[in-house]
């Protein structure tokens, strides 16, 4: 298969390498050079989008939000010097092509989108991912996909490379609602094991003999294992950017509010994180909601300052 792959960024610069693996002829595209020559050097191939998109049987899309899928897709609205308007790549796919849109978008974005490619004939799967970047370098991605029956099977085989897990949850959209719900999950989970690490940093337990313990019991989760080591040593190089997850929980908020349903917690999570942004915070991994438990409870902040680039500096704040 001939596949186009747009966003080689952390989760697809790995989740388009796996494809190569698998033996699909991959033509990637990205807005900076740097990963574009690192794909190529890695097997993959390289094609200006209208270009890509002529000549692929399977288009995915790994793009930060609502707005650059539908800039991608239909175009930015802006012109040319010769006045002609930016066109996106849906003028040049094929009917029949599919998309397999693998960016966590409102679920509004994913069904208008799908609405207007099904008018030339071109299929369209919501199927965002989780796992993070350990979980895309490993193949080992959760995808939950919207869209018809046949389309999603057809989807199946582009994003087997880089998914241990796959579930087809509804049509489309409703990716976009499962995904909002892992959001939810995974920020309240970071948020609580921040509290319990805050804690027991300040009562002055042997920590890495806490964490083993409740790593036997029922407070075992992905979570503890992979974001707990992060906080104690102070890593919040970005698998996962907090403005990202900022994004995604607006998204699960006006998807509840559409829905009536209330999701007092995930508001208060999303206070705090929306906090963190305005301390500079936002690139940091999304286990830097740490520092606003830290900042409430005056403990050593974790990962020091942040520094002129949003890098966290100094040392961890481990207690």
């Amino acid at each position: 298969m001939r596949i186009g792959f747009i966003g080689l960024g952390i989760m697809g610069a790995p989740m388009a390498r796996h494809l190569v693996a698998a033996g699909h002829e991959v033509v990637g595209h990205n807005r900076s050079a740097p990963a574009v020559e690192a794909f190529v050097a890695a097997g993959g191939l390289a094609a200006a989008p209208d270009e890509l998109a002529a000549t692929s049987d399977a288009l995915v899309l790994v793009l930060p939000d609502g707005p650059d899928v539908e800039a991608v897709l239909f175009g930015d609205g802006s012109v040319d010097p010769g006045g002609t308007a930016a066109d996106g790549v849906a003028d040049h796919l094929r009917p029949g092509t599919l998309v397999v849109d693998c960016s966590t978008i409102a679920p509004e974005t994913a069904r208008s989108a799908a609405a207007r490619l099904g008018r030339r004939g071109v299929r369209y799967v919501d199927a965002p991912v989780s796992g993070g970047e350990s979980g895309a370098v490993a193949g080992t991605l959760a995808v939950m996909m919207g869209g018809t029956a046949d389309d999603v099977a057809a989807a199946e085989e582009v994003v087997a490379p880089f998914a241990g897990s796959t579930a087809h949850v509804g049509p489309v959209g409703s990716g976009q609602l499962v995904k909002a719900a892992n959001q939810v999950l995974v920020a309240g989970n970071i948020a609580v094991l921040a509290e319990a690490l805050s804690l027991l940093r300040r009562t002055g337990v042997d920590l890495d003999a806490a964490l083993a313990v409740l790593g036997g019991g029922l407070a075992a989760s992905r979570v503890l294992e992979l974001k707990a080591p992060k906080m104690l040593a102070g890593d919040l190089a970005p698998g996962f950017r907090l403005d990202l997850h900022h994004k995604d929980l607006k998204i699960a908020l006006g998807a509840a509010e559409r829905a009536g349903v209330g999701l007092p917690l995930t508001g208060t999570v999303t206070q705090l994180v929306l906090g963190l942004r305005a301390a500079g915070d936002g690139s940091l991994d999304h286990a830097a909601l740490v520092r606003a438990i830290e900042r409430l409870s005056g403990l050593p902040v974790t990962g020091g300052a942040v520094g002129p680039s949003g890098a966290p500096h100094g040392t961890p704040g481990r207690g």
